[in-house]
């Protein structure tokens, strides 16, 4: 029998990265669960921390403005936790490249710190990991499950790969439980449409919105599988309550393979408006590229009970209507 979400109330969860995307909606559903949430987020740009991300809860969660290369004020957060979800990262793969140093900072030394924080102040917490679709790289296999080799193409999907391996090796070795989620193309509402980065199909949205024509490189028939926030929101809170997770990486998807030009067109779909304009791949993109990708979460659906709910044109239609709400709190952050 798998163990219900109820079972989060009253919790003490920390959430690293908690005002970014990801993050922020877990805090969002960790609160209507009744759980004790603390957020701690360096609040770096161009990331996706955003204050308006918690504006409806920002009563009932405390907010520490910190970086996870701090250990000095990391460490003793880490007491007072049972969860914590570890969504703190550099995630510009292009970033990555042209500052390897920031990646490996944010995502390997962020993460060493965390894991030698619990070492030393709380082994009894459990710790569920953002991991990432780019620590595969170009798949030999389609669907890609969790036995497929790891091959990243850039720096990004060797650190979070890296991290991902400390932290299961420390779990391993001091004895706290761990498990990591390797993420697909996640959207949905609060992600950041500042700049095209990462979060694209939300930038398309902005994009649309705005009558700009959205930019596709190459023929646009390179494939991903998208998956909605509230989808993996429901995962990592399922892998936090059911002890089978413990230890385990898992594959985060859909298991629907989308081709890129397939999401453009739902886009201008759920917007009403817009257009798009075929152009050549920029050289530093091109070589990171994945021509593609789907998953299958077989592992997850059988240790969890979780399954994906959001098809790709619900979802990009309820974050449509989002971003019609709130449009101006996501083209830059809110000042402090």
């Amino acid at each position: 029998m798998k163990v219900p979400l109820t079972e989060l109330k009253g919790k003490k969860a920390l959430i690293t990265g908690g005002l970014g995307f990801i993050g922020s909606n877990i805090a969002q559903q960790l609160v209507a669960l009744g759980a004790r949430v603390t957020i701690y987020d360096a609040c770096l740009d161009p990331y996706g921390w955003n204050d308006a991300n918690i504006a409806e809860i920002a009563g009932e969660v405390e907010v520490i403005r910190g970086d996870v290369r701090d250990y000095e004020k990391l460490a003793p957060l880490v007491k007072q936790q049972e969860i914590i979800f570890h969504m703190a990262a550099q995630v510009g793969r292009e970033i990555s490249m042209s500052d390897p140093q920031l990646d490996t900072d944010i995502n390997c030394t962020g993460t060493l710190n965390l894991c030698r924080a619990i070492e030393k102040n709380n082994r009894d917490v459990k710790v569920i990991y953002a991991g990432s679709r780019g620590q595969i790289g170009e798949p030999i296999y389609l669907p890609v499950d969790e036995d497929h080799p790891t091959l990243p193409t850039d720096i990004y999907g060797i650190n979070k790969l890296a991290a991902e391996k400390y932290l299961l090796l420390y779990g391993k070795v001091y004895g706290f439980d761990a498990v990591s989620l390797r993420l697909n193309n996640v959207y949905g509402p609060r992600c950041q449409m500042r700049h095209c980065f990462y979060g694209i199909l939300n930038w398309f949205i902005r994009n649309a919105m705005e009558n700009k024509p959205i930019t596709v490189y190459g023929d646009g028939l390179q494939t991903r599988d998208y998956i909605h926030v509230d989808d993996v929101v429901r995962a990592f809170l399922a892998a936090a309550v059911n002890p089978a997770a413990n230890g385990n990486i898992y594959m985060i998807g859909t298991g629907v393979e989308t081709k890129f030009l397939d999401m453009v067109e739902q886009v201008l779909k759920a917007v009403g408006q817009g257009s798009y304009i075929h152009v050549p791949f920029p050289p530093e993109r091109e070589s990171i590229d994945i021509r593609k990708f789907v998953v299958t979460c077989r592992r997850m659906i059988k240790d969890t009970g979780w399954q994906p709910q959001v098809d790709l044109a619900d979802g990009v239609e309820q974050t449509v209507q989002f971003y019609r709400r709130r449009h101006k709190e996501y083209l830059t952050p809110i000042a402090r």
